[in-house]
This record gives C-alpha cells, structure tokens and sequence, in this order.
C-alpha cells in the first residue's frame, strides 16, 4: 500500500483528470515515483514521468500541466517529460498502478524499486545517491537482484562506458547495501 500522496499533489491530479479530455497514463520516474509509492521524505516540485500514454499528447499535457500552466503556477507543482530514462527492459511486466481510480482520466504508474534505482545509475547526482540509498534501507533490496537485473537488463542498452557504470554500481552496493541481511 503506498503512502498518502503528500500536498499539493492531490489537488494537483484532481483538478488535472478533471481538465483531460481522455485517460492519460504516466509511466513515472524520479522523486515523485520514489516519494508517491515509497514514501521518501522530502518534496518534489515536479511529476517525473517517461512515457505517456497516448503518447501524442504530450503537448496537450504540457500546456494544462507543464511549468509554464496556469495549473502548475496555483498548486506550484508540474508534469515533467523525463525525454531520456535508462530503465531496464522488462520495466513494464513489473510497474505498479498507484491510486487505482482515484484519480478522474489518470493512472499513475511506478517503477519496482529495483528499476528505479538502475534508472538513477546513468546519471549518479547526490540527490540519485541518495534516493538508492534510500530504496535500499527501506525496501530492503537485494544487491544479487540489483546486478541481475542490471547485467540482463540494463548494461546491454546504455550508452558510455560500460566500466563507468559498473563501477558506479558496484559503489552503491558497497556503500549502501551492506549489512542489510543479504
């Protein structure tokens, strides 16, 4: 069960299901997907999402709930187009709807854990850092999953240098996996 979405979300979503004119999927990422099904402590100002279904309606969406909407300047929250998301490629067999239909005209989908945290590897900020390690405490990840997933999954498809990320992973594990009973 996740968490209450915290202020001004709810308003937020309301007022924007009750603007779409069809349903709208989101296929959420980063802080919201981290604090709306896992229940990170800190705010976020924007609704990361990476794929939109339909998805040529990504301009619609953008002028009723972009940065720049009249929305988004009353509840000071906004949708964002994450346009470029490294996610595992059998992402989706494992998403999770949030909210089921209480939201009129939109389905929040999430990420499992697993895929959240590979999503951050390509660009490894502190706030990214810090969001794993928070997955990794409160989720209670297993790190042979975490380098299953990534090997089958992720690596194949990344652009850079394989090593790059390797080792960034390998740093997680080692920082923010130990002593959690695996």
């Amino acid at each position: 069960m996740p968490p209450e979405l915290p202020p001004p979300w709810p308003g937020f979503l309301q007022e924007l299901g009750d603007l779409l004119d069809e349903p709208f999927e989101f296929q959420c990422v980063g802080g919201f997907a981290i604090v709306a099904a896992y229940g990170l402590p800190r705010s976020t100002n924007d609704l990361d999402y990476f794929s939109l279904i339909p998805n040529n309606r990504q301009r619609h969406l953008e002028r009723l709930a972009g940065e720049a909407s009249s929305l988004a300047r009353r509840h000071k929250v906004h949708v964002h187009h994450a346009g470029i998301a490294s996610v595992p490629e059998n992402y989706g067999e494992r998403l999770t709807e949030l909210f089921p239909r209480r939201f009129k005209n939109i389905r929040l989908m999430v990420l499992d854990p697993y895929d959240l945290v590979l999503s951050k590897l390509s660009r490894n900020v502190e706030r990214d850092r810090e969001d794993v390690k928070y997955l990794a405490r409160t989720q209670n990840l297993d790190p042979d999953v975490l380098r299953q997933r990534y090997e089958q999954e992720l690596k194949p498809y990344l652009i850079g240098p394989p090593d790059r990320h390797d080792r960034t992973l390998e740093f997680w594990i080692e920082a923010y996996f130990a002593n959690l009973g695996h």
